[in-house]
């Protein structure tokens, strides 16, 4: 039976560590592994099979500068945002350039999958082998698909995040759901924008990676994103929201991160811009009015 590391201390890494011992019962694993902060022995290094990583993008620099994987390790990305204008691709790229790399997204709320309710996923990687190779270790309620699409999926699950804050502010304004709807298919247009820009396909964010994962994050309060955007539109700080909700909030970070790629590039992200302006203070409803004329 293969055996499998993960990390990730918040709980999407420990929904993880559920879903694949459901099938995998020769498990390397220990608490100290879900711990973002841990560090792996160099013994669990060599007698692992298999490594999937759920850390948060803002720590993956620091995390893998801690976390010596072997050299040609079989990694499976969990991980979603850009860090200091780099993909979460870019970063393992470089930092494991002979690793086995492939990379998960799709929709699929953690406290969903620690139940086992069943989902399907896309398994992203520029090798076929790579993610048929994950595929088989997936649990029964886990329904993979697989992509060649790398930058597409990495893209579809850290937009989606933003435009989650935009649709939450909708609800905290009490906008109606036929605004609602409207910003998220716009949303869908403007990520897709933003992909092609980074060589991503159009049918990638037409999937489980693109609408798939947005319309479950922008439309339930599971999502910390979307809770992010009703407190911002009720006039909480944010400090004291991050706070109050105890976990990442990922399109936080990224709302800003794909504001300064999209005026680098000069890419038309106006929902992106709009939320990154919000949370350094703007007034949320003068960026609807924005919205409404741009």
């Amino acid at each position: 039976m293969p055996k499998i590391s993960i990390f990730g201390g918040g709980a999407w890494g420990s929904a993880l560590h559920f879903a694949f011992k459901e099938k995998n019962s020769a498990f390397i694993i220990s608490r100290k592994n879900l711990n973002s902060k841990a560090q792996i022995t160099q013994e669990e290094a060599q007698d692992s099979d298999y490594f999937v990583v759920a850390i948060v993008s803002s720590a993956l620099h620091l995390w893998l500068s801690t976390h010596p994987l072997p050299k040609e390790a079989k990694i499976l990305v969990a991980s979603k945002g850009i860090a200091n204008g780099e993909f979460v691709s870019e970063i393992f790229s470089k930092a494991y350039p002979n690793a086995k790399l492939s990379y998960l997204a799709g929709p699929s709320f953690a406290k969903e999958v620690q139940n086992a309710l069943p989902c399907a996923l896309n398994i992203h990687s520029e090798s076929m082998g790579f993610a048929k190779e994950w595929s088989m270790l997936f649990p029964s309620f886990i329904k993979p698909y697989i992509s060649l699409d790398v930058m597409g999926g990495e893209i579809g699950g850290a937009y989606k995040n933003v435009i989650a804050i935009a649709s939450g502010i909708c609800e905290g304004l009490g906008l109606g759901n036929n605004a609602r709807a409207s910003l998220v298919a716009r949303g869908l247009v403007e990520m897709t924008r933003f992909g092609k820009f980074f060589g991503a396909q159009d049918s990638t964010f037409l999937g489980l990676s693109g609408a798939g994962d947005l319309f479950l994050t922008a439309n339930s309060t599971l999502s910390r994103n979307f809770r992010v955007g009703i407190y911002l539109a009720q006039g909480r700080k944010l400090q004291e929201i991050l706070d109050d909700l105890g976990e990442v909030a990922e399109g936080v970070k990224t709302s800003e991160e794909i504001y300064t790629l999209a005026q680098k590039h000069n890419i038309y992200t106006p929902i992106a811009k709009e939320v990154a302006q919000i949370i350094q203070g703007k007034n949320p409803k003068q960026s609807l009015l924005d919205l409404m004329q741009s």
